[in-house]
């Protein structure tokens, strides 16, 4: 079975299968565009919680993916484009044969000229097929970059979880020996790009080819490029696929900077602003916010913009820089192993009765110091801090207090929130104006 490939019938077979790929070319180009369409707004939606959240690690990943999905859309929507035009001149090609030119009785310079320039019908046939077998192998090598750059990530993500926030190791050992991994992971990184983007130059000098061997082996294996790699070197020996690819760059350039221009509406309305006594912005109320548009600075939120209850539900979900700061601001709660990250489900430690009792304890001064950071105020009247833990759906937490405002008069209040700048200090920092009316039982 291994020699099958040999065989002048598979050959045969291959030859079949090329002739008939453009249907299935087609095919897995609608379904792709359709599904990366549709992938746009989880990412998007991810990257601005990792923004949120201080993930460095993971925004940087993410946004790497969201220039990828705009170029595989591109490139999958070009494919089609082509195809079809490939079809209608197959179509074309079938009722009038090739271009005549002594039919068009063009003058002797024109014909000459077009003949040199156009050609025949069956040349453009077969160019506009190879530009579009060659757009859609680029096109699928792009998901395997971003496979590999996720890999390259978790693994750089790893390296800090298990390296340097070990607990067997002493903080020189761990420090000296996870900065000399990182390192060497940088380098073979960088090397692995450059060779990839020249087109295997590091592989053409026998010296540097021998330094970047071992690079090139562990890369091979940790971004899965025996799936992939037959098709590289495939595409690499080909100068007309080497050209197009050149081609595609400044397009590429294009949709990257293309995805930064928006349309400005008013000179005085527009922009990015936060919502304060003059702004409503339904980002800050829990029954008009859209959670797939959230805004990467707007975080506590109140039930509605009109309030019939008698009371405020203020929220805040948590991210990690919230965290950091409760640490600034009461070291003693930092532990001295960070567990925050990526962890695997295989393996839970077994926590004690007492390390429960002790966690309870911390949970409490935690929100002591929370407490502790930020001042509320609804129009004049100052009301004391007072959020608890909110374990909320899909496994994430967050936390919530509730102000009684049923001495409040009918029409628009403001709540605003300040949190101190920093510990032992007396300036507040302005995070959230919040308008809302209030028409409960007086």
């Amino acid at each position: 079975m291994s020699e099958n490939y040999k065989n002048s019938s598979f050959k045969k077979l291959l030859e079949k299968l090329q002739e008939d790929s453009w249907q299935l070319e087609l095919l897995i180009s609608g379904f792709a565009i359709f599904g990366l369409f549709y992938a746009i707004t989880p990412i998007n939606n991810a990257f601005l919680e990792a923004v949120k959240g201080g993930e460095t690690v993971f925004y940087s990943v993410l946004s790497v993916v969201r220039v990828f999905l705009y170029i595989m859309i591109f490139n999958l929507m070009l494919h089609i484009v082509l195809r079809g035009l490939w079809i209608g001149a197959l179509g074309l090609r079938y009722i009038s044969g090739d271009i005549d030119y002594s039919s068009l009785n063009y003058s002797h310079k024109f014909t000459k000229y077009l003949k040199r320039k156009v050609g025949s019908f069956d040349d453009y046939i077969g160019k506009l097929e190879n530009y579009c077998s060659i757009i859609f192998a680029i096109t699928f090598l792009l998901i395997f970059y971003v496979l590999a750059v996720f890999v390259v990530a978790i693994l750089y993500r790893l390296i800090v979880i298990y390296i340097f926030n070990n607990d067997v190791f002493p903080e020189w050992l761990a420090n000296g020996l996870g900065w000399t991994i990182i390192s060497i992971f940088t380098l073979g990184s960088i090397l692995t790009f450059i060779d990839l983007v020249s087109g295997g130059l590091l592989k053409k000098n026998n010296k540097i080819a021998k330094l970047y061997f071992p690079f090139y082996l562990f890369f091979s294996l940790i971004t899965f490029s025996f799936l992939y790699r037959p098709l590289i070197y495939n595409f690499l020996d080909d100068k007309f696929g080497k050209r197009v690819f050149l081609l595609l760059i400044p397009f590429y350039s294009i949709i990257l900077i293309a995805s930064s221009f928006y349309y400005q509406k008013s000179d005085i309305l527009s922009g990015a602003f936060e919502t304060n006594e003059f702004i409503i912005s339904h980002f800050h109320y829990e029954d008009s916010k859209n959670d797939n548009l959230q805004g990467v600075h707007v975080n506590f939120t109140i039930q509605s913009k009109v309030i019939k209850d008698a009371y405020l539900d203020i929220n805040l979900p948590y991210y990690k820089s919230y965290e950091n700061l409760i640490y600034e601001f009461n070291p003693k709660l930092k532990p001295k192993k960070d567990e925050r990250g990526l962890h695997s489900s295989f393996y839970t430690p077994t926590i004690s009765k007492k390390e429960e009792t002790k966690k309870d304890s911390l949970r409490n001064e935690y929100l002591k110091t929370f407490n502790s950071i930020y001042r509320f105020k609804i129009d004049s009247i100052k009301y004391v801090s007072d959020f608890n833990i909110n374990k909320m759906a899909n496994e994430k937490f967050g936390f919530e207090m509730f102000i009684g405002i049923s001495s409040l008069s009918y029409g628009k209040h403001i709540l605003e929130i300040k949190r101190q700048i920093k510990k032992d200090s007396v300036g507040d920092k302005l995070v959230a104006i919040i308008p809302f009316w209030y028409y409960g039982k007086n």
